[in-house]
């Protein structure tokens, strides 16, 4: 509980002299020592590594760089460190945890001065090819998981205390004395997930294909999943709303730890901004807050459709009713930035939706809206507040309305957005999953964009999420099959053990953080292969 005191008076303190809080200290008080009771326990396991391997080129490998195999484990322990000048070892896995090893003398000398080693835990081989400095990345240069330790004694054991996300380890010698030989004779992390369940086998008749995109999936989550949904376990380490949104859909049929998802929809609850508006993303450590100011539109609208998923999957009414009070303000503050015409005509804020800066967003977002509109109203009336928004329908229907007369364009069946009249993918989509569109228009809109060489496509396994699942709602599933393995698929092929931050099948190296070794190689949002797999057996396991 001393967590929770702690972020609600960091929040009496936020709150002071900005404006009146919507919620009261009791409802904060409330969804935090909830959320903190939903909190899972971690479970612990030790790994250990398989073999050791070089980092080759390769220009037909990901990125460059393929690890090859380069001996076993047994010599490696057995063999003096200095004669063994590249040292790189596997672990087979990609493991999120805490990295231990022990150093032990050779022959009858001791040690007479400090030996200093520097471990570099990479995702991805091209991590370990890649120098990291000088650095060229927007995002902190401390995310690169490089560590330098200096050991004053031999024999020695050694912890590194930054929790590490992993699967090959760079080990280089900076400095030790000529005087004295050492080996290291283990090497161990204890890895963590809170995810407790082994999720049920696919069908017998699954193809090889969507068996591999299914493991890397639940991988991937396995991973994300820790004391929150994580969006990554490299980096941030931290609860975003859209990445909980889509690993709450993946547990739902796999995993089935309904409780961490509890846990999250209370703790961005009760880290809300004073006008109740959500923070798209919130920190656990040193204790619970908000990154303060960091609001997505999109993100916080997505809350109320993770709510309504919630409570249809646990029949959780009680939680539902605790936080409909938030579902209702991220509708409230929203529609402050609509125009007199129901348009979101400029970028109020933040609108994420993908990784990708040529897309015009104005059209999914009016998509989305609508969408949220409608899920919001389906919540009310399952927990008996309908009578409270009760508007909302007909704000649905003059939204769709305002939509179709300022962004579709009947004669040619498709979707444009902004004064440029852009067609991307993901404008179609959201009009389709907004209801928008009508199914046969959908149909029309996504086969025309997908046969268009020159329209905007995703950045990023987020955004094409949200294309599967639309295909799958306007009845196109065997095109929904195909664009799921063509995509996750490619990942597998690249050799990937978990689904990455940003995969474009043109682009080896594309970061947003303007350096590809930052970027995430176990990330949250691209786990969702899991959900559809599962869920649509009949499309995915036939």
């Amino acid at each position: 509980m001393k967590t929770v005191v702690w972020s609600l008076f960091f929040f009496c303190m936020f709150r002071a002299g900005l404006s009146q809080d919507v919620f009261s200290p009791e409802q904060r008080m409330n969804w935090l020592a909830k959320a903190e009771a939903s909190k899972p326990m971690l479970i612990e396991t030790v790994k250990t590594p398989q073999r050791m391997v070089s980092l080759k080129q390769n220009a037909q490998a990901w990125q460059g760089w393929e690890a090859v195999e380069a001996g076993d484990m047994e010599t490696f322990y057995q063999t003096s460190l200095k004669k063994q000048p590249e040292i790189v070892v596997d672990f087979g896995e990609h493991l999120t945890g805490y990295f231990s090893c022990t150093l032990d003398l050779i022959g009858i000398s001791e040690s007479d001065a400090p030996t200093r080693l520097k471990f570099t835990f990479g995702e991805v081989p091209s991590e370990l090819a890649t120098p990291f400095d000088p650095y060229p990345g927007s995002l902190s240069r401390a995310w690169l998981q490089d560590e330098i330790v200096t050991i004053d004694y031999v024999p020695e054991t050694v912890h590194i205390p930054r929790r590490v996300s992993f699967r090959y380890l760079k080990i280089e010698i900076l400095g030790n004395s000529n005087n004295f030989d050492y080996k290291i004779s283990k090497m161990a992390v204890t890895a963590t997930t809170s995810a407790n369940v082994v999720p049920k086998a696919l069908s017998a008749g699954t193809s090889s294909m969507i068996i591999d995109i299914d493991r890397v999936g639940l991988a991937t989550l396995r991973e994300c999943m820790q004391t929150v949904y994580e969006d990554g376990p490299k980096r941030d380490q931290r609860l975003w709303i859209g990445d909980l949104y889509l690993e709450a859909l993946a547990n739902t049929y796999s995993f089935e730890n309904h409780d961490l998802t509890k846990r999250c929809l209370y703790l961005l609850a009760g880290l809300a901004a004073p006008n109740g508006f959500l923070h798209a993303t919130v920190f656990e450590k040193p204790s619970p807050r908000p990154q303060t100011g960091q609001h997505i539109l999109d993100y916080s609208l997505l809350y109320n459709v993770a709510l309504l998923d919630y409570l249809k999957v646990t029949d959780d009414r009680e939680t539902a009713l605790d936080l409909w009070p938030v579902a209702v303000q991220q509708i409230e503050v929203a529609r402050t930035y609509l125009d007199k015409d129901l348009l979101y005509n400029q970028r109020p804020i933040w609108i994420f939706f993908d990784w990708r800066d040529d897309y015009d967003k104005l059209a999914s977002l009016q998509g989305l809206f609508v969408k949220v509109l409608k899920d919001t109203y389906e919540l009310a009336k399952m927990i008996g507040k309908e009578k409270e928004v009760a508007g909302l329908p007909e704000l649905a229907r003059q939204m769709s309305s305002v939509a179709r007369k300022n962004y579709y364009d009947s004669k040619r069946g498709i979707v444009v957005s902004g004064e440029q009249k852009q067609i991307s993918y993901l404008s179609q989509v959201w009009m389709a999953l907004g209801g928008v569109l009508n199914k046969k228009e959908a149909q029309k809109a996504l086969k025309t964009v997908m046969s268009m060489q020159d329209a905007v496509y995703p950045g990023s396994p987020y955004g094409n999420h949200f294309v599967v699942e639309a295909l799958i709602e306007c009845g196109m599933e065997q095109e929904a099959k195909d664009y799921l393995i063509e995509y996750w698929g490619g990942m597998v092929d690249r050799g990937a053990d978990t689904f990455w931050e940003i995969y474009d099948p043109g682009n080896d190296t594309l970061s947003p953080n303007k350096f590809f070794p930052v970027n995430s190689y176990c990330h949250a949002w691209s786990c969702t292969p899991v959900y559809f797999i599962r869920k649509y057996p009949d499309i995915f396991q036939k």
